[in-house]
């Protein structure tokens, strides 16, 4: 059932929640939601307590939202995301990022759990997302057009350079050697068979799971600037041994969870040095 309740009226009450006004917002997807123990938390709230937000029903996603500081640098996170699989439509999956988007988040970096194709991924590694293909069968941005936006969105770039290079810089700093490469997102909930992941792979992915692509769309129709990073959590069908479950990629993830948490500190500290730098330049020169 779709809301009636719009992204600009979410967006007034998380003004009404905290008087932080983030210019970043993470989303933490399967393995990410311990980075909250290193935020020094101003304001959460649950999912249900904000109009309009779909509430997750998936192990490992809180479905909160938390203003905070994480390092020196404000952010507002969303601890779990809703998935298409569970059955809530695409509109329903992206209207936490419509609401980011009128709160006034400039910057979003998204998070996932991702099974590895990419041979030389191992479980544990992370991989900073380049590019993205989608085949969950359906586009966010379909329906009806939103005033104001544009229903052609250019995805050329559709995620960031500037996030990219931070998100390095910060893997670097904690001595985490990050990978690059290729999403491509499924609609689940059914793992892939292994004929289906050697077809992905001549597809050119390196990593496949069942999100985040329709969070990066709704983001770059709003003008946001996007970063996606993937933690491989388990090879993908017909690359390891064993059966898949989520169980395997709650495990692997907790065993990489201080990882987690002290890469994601460096990027928001390099991104708040750089956001300054950024708001002097543009004190100075009125752009």
């Amino acid at each position: 059932m779709e809301s009636d309740v719009s992204p600009q009226t979410a967006a007034a009450r998380l003004r009404q929640l905290s008087p932080l006004r983030p210019r970043l917002a993470i989303l933490l997807g399967s393995g990410f939601h311990h980075v909250l123990s290193a935020l020094r938390v101003d304001k959460k709230i649950h999912f249900t307590k904000i109009p309009g937000f779909p509430v997750p029903t998936i192990n490992g996603h809180a479905g909160e939202l938390v203003f905070g500081r994480l390092g020196a640098t404000p952010v507002l996170v969303l601890s779990g995301r809703a998935h298409f699989y569970e059955g809530h439509s695409m509109e329903q999956v992206i209207f936490p990022i419509r609401t980011l988007a009128a709160f006034g988040i400039r910057d979003l970096l998204l998070t996932n759990a991702a099974g590895g194709i990419n041979p030389d991924f191992r479980r544990g590694d992370f991989m900073v997302v380049t590019d993205h293909i989608n085949l969950m069968g359906a586009n966010p941005l379909r329906g009806p057009a939103v005033s104001g936006l544009n229903r052609f969105v250019d995805l050329t770039d559709t995620y960031d350079k500037g996030l990219r290079a931070l998100l390095f810089r910060a893997g670097k700093k904690c001595h985490l050697r990050l990978h690059r490469g290729i999403y491509l997102a499924v609609s689940g909930p059914s793992y892939e068979t292994p004929a289906e992941i050697r077809a992905f792979a001549r597809l050119g992915a390196d990593a496949v799971g069942m999100s985040t692509v329709p969070e990066a769309l709704a983001a770059r129709q709003y003008g946001l600037n996007v970063a996606a990073m993937s933690c491989i959590t388990n090879p993908a069908a017909g690359m390891g041994k064993g059966p898949l479950s989520h169980a395997e990629v709650l495990k692997t993830a907790k065993k990489v969870e201080f990882l987690a948490v002290e890469l994601l500190k460096n990027f928001t500290n390099s991104y708040g040095k750089t956001d300054e730098a950024w708001r002097r330049q543009t004190e100075t020169t009125g752009r």
